[in-house]
């Protein structure tokens, strides 16, 4: 059975998304809750009413305590209903407005945590190709950003912008319907003027924020990849050439952020000219009606309460609209994410993969993590159900491969895996992985306790199954040993434990899933010899009523497979028994001769030189001492 599957990489995060694009991804999750939003947008718009209404009674209030020059031993009367009028108009601008924050804050929290979740999902449904690709602190940095830029995009917008322009067209309005047109002419020109030269410096000084964004993320991960790595720097003292790299991406970034705030300069100072130049020119025509008598002293202040009315919003609007286009450029990145091809995906109508036996068929098996290197050649085997199958090889044959095709973190470019007869790309991968328990040779642990770690393999599982788990793991008594028991902090990565520990917290963590097929990639190799032989009898036991794959270096943890594979650049070169691939006298035999030989290399942590290409094994001390 061949079938053909691309193995191409994952494009890098698209840029090509325009504004627009990234507001009609947006939009679907707000219209959600639409109800709301009208609501919101009701309370909105009556706060609005509400604010002009405040100018209009106080040129009342002002025009009935100007004294008649007709009359002029007229007395005044204390206008009580229009104080209680200007009163309430100013609690209802703010009533309504708390209001339609309260109303709209459910909408715009869970639109962020709808998509900042939907975003960590899809991370999680990606390849081991795109994670191995990745950096992680420049994209966990594009997820922090986009998911504030979600919820700056939406305050700013709808509590800023919106308000704003439903108070410039009634204010327009009234100036129309009112008072002379150069009043509106002024106005809606100042508006315009005020508009066109911010969005056009805006758009201009947008680029110096992508700019800036991009610096920030390049040197944010350089940051938290040395930090990660932090055991390495020290090994080498490298402390200041981090630093250096670190700091040249800070100057970068410095650069950029100088650029980003002269530029915000220029913005400021022509935005604050024209609003100035419109105020004046109102004040004039006003001042020039109040003294021809075709206004009076309360539509002066009338006009100069609107004009302050909308100075306010508008000056505020020039960074509303700045910060509208940074949000807009930090969702970009965010989206991005979500625009990421799932390499590995289920088919529609996918079944769940059905367990008889757990017989696993490698059938004619080809890959290539890269087309111009190719790994695996012609892979064909069968491991029976409840048997175990050991693969052996040089560092770099392909081993770990194998295991990694049948979780199925890559899809193979041809030939199929089958499971009890179904291609693993036939059934879902959930099933598929719950079936799979593997001990990886490089064991990292969650920064969590050592209890947590192992119930890790079953969330939910109760503290006996996880004791349970522990003690054919061998690690119970330690754990016990140690001063907080079960809930131990185990450190970053698990470093706080050592390399023996955690593949044994990791040995139980899969024990606990209670998998049908196992994978055992060196799962053992960690640990010092006296740990090895008393897990191994574990491990035998454990494996025996289960389908296993066991990837070795120690070729003594394997004598007693049901059957051996020996991997030689990606191809079978030999299979069979440990006794019968002694008696053949070929690769393996030499192998297990060798390590016979040097047992202290089947007993090193590390297994890459325990199992090496054909070569005869040479003392190189005589050669690198003169006197030895």
């Amino acid at each position: 059975m061949r079938r053909s599957s691309p193995s191409s990489e994952p494009a890098p995060p698209s840029s090509n998304r325009n504004d627009w694009a990234t507001l009609k991804t947006l939009v679907p999750y707000l219209w959600t809750y639409k109800w709301r939003v009208a609501l919101a947008l009701s309370f909105l718009i009556a706060a609005k009413f509400a604010n002009v209404g405040v100018p209009l009674v106080l040129k009342r209030l002002i025009d009935s305590l100007t004294i008649n020059p007709a009359s002029p031993q007229a007395l005044l009367v204390l206008p009580i209903g229009v104080l209680v009028a200007y009163g309430l108009l100013r609690l209802s601008t703010t009533l309504f407005t708390e209001l339609r924050e309260y109303t709209f804050a459910k909408v715009t929290q869970r639109a962020v945590r709808t998509i900042a979740l939907q975003v960590f999902r899809h991370l999680h449904s990606l390849s081991l190709r795109f994670h191995l690709n990745r950096q992680t602190g420049g994209m966990t940095r594009d997820i922090e950003r986009g998911t504030r830029g979600i919820s700056s995009l939406v305050s700013y917008t709808l509590f800023s912008i919106l308000p704003t322009l439903v108070e410039i067209v009634l204010v327009l309005g009234y100036l129309i319907l009112n008072y002379d047109m150069w009043f509106s002419i002024i106005t809606g020109v100042a508006l315009l003027s005020y508009i066109a030269f911010t969005v056009i410096v805006t758009e201009w000084r947008t680029h110096f924020r992508r700019t800036m964004n991009d610096l920030d993320s390049k040197a944010n991960t350089k940051a938290i990849d040395s930090l990660i790595n932090y055991e390495t720097v020290k090994y080498f003292g490298n402390e200041d050439y981090e630093a250096k790299r670190y700091d040249e991406g800070l100057k970068h970034y410095e650069t950029a952020a100088v650029k980003s705030q002269t530029s915000l300069s220029v913005l400021n100072t022509g935005q604050s000219s024209i609003i100035a130049v419109a105020v004046t020119l109102i004040l004039w025509r006003a001042t020039a009606g109040v003294i021809d008598g075709s206004m009076t002293l309360g539509d002066l202040v009338l006009v100069n309460a609107f004009m302050i009315q909308l100075y306010i919003p508008l000056n505020f609007l020039g960074v509303i609209y700045r910060e509208i286009k940074q949000s807009l450029a930090d969702m970009e990145r965010l989206f991005a994410l979500l625009d990421q091809h799932k390499e590995i995906a289920d088919k529609p109508d996918t079944k769940a993969l059905l367990v008889q036996g757990a017989e696993v068929r490698f059938s004619h098996v080809e890959f290539s993590y890269e087309a111009k290197r190719q790994i695996l050649f012609d892979v064909d085997f069968t491991i029976a159900a409840g048997t175990t199958t050991a693969v052996v090889g040089h560092s770099g044959s392909g081993k770990s491969t194998l295991s990694r095709l049948l979780f199925r973190f890559y899809d193979v470019n041809s030939g199929a895996i089958l499971i009890d007869g179904q291609d693993v790309r036939d059934v879902t991968q959930a099933s598929l992985r719950q079936t799979i328990g593997i001990v990886p040779q490089d064991t990292v642990l969650f920064n969590d306790t050592i209890e947590y770690n192992i119930a890790y393999g079953k969330p939910g599982a109760s503290k006996d199954d996880i004791i349970a788990a522990a003690k054919s793991a061998y690690i119970h008594d330690f754990i016990e040993s140690l001063p907080d028991g079960y809930a131990t902090m185990v450190g970053e990565r698990g470093l706080k434990l050592s390399g023996g520990e955690k593949q044994r917290v990791a040995i139980a963590r899969t024990l606990l899933k209670h998998p049908a097929i196992l994978i055992f990639d060196e799962a053992t190799s960690a640990l010092d010899s006296k740990a090895e032989q008393a897990i191994q009898a574990q491990l035998k036991e454990i494996a025996k009523d289960r389908t296993t794959l066991v990837i070795a270096h120690r070729l003594s943890t394997i004598v007693d497979a049901a059957q051996i594979l020996v991997l030689d650049h990606g191809r079978i070169v030999e299979r069979g028994t440990h006794a019968q691939l002694l008696i053949a006298n070929g690769a393996y035999a030499q192998m297990w001769e060798r390590q016979q030989a040097r047992p202290e290399e089947g007993s090193a942590a590390s297994g890459s030189n325990a199992v090496s290409d054909n070569f005869p094994v040479r003392d190189l001390t005589s050669d690198l001492l003169p006197n030895a």
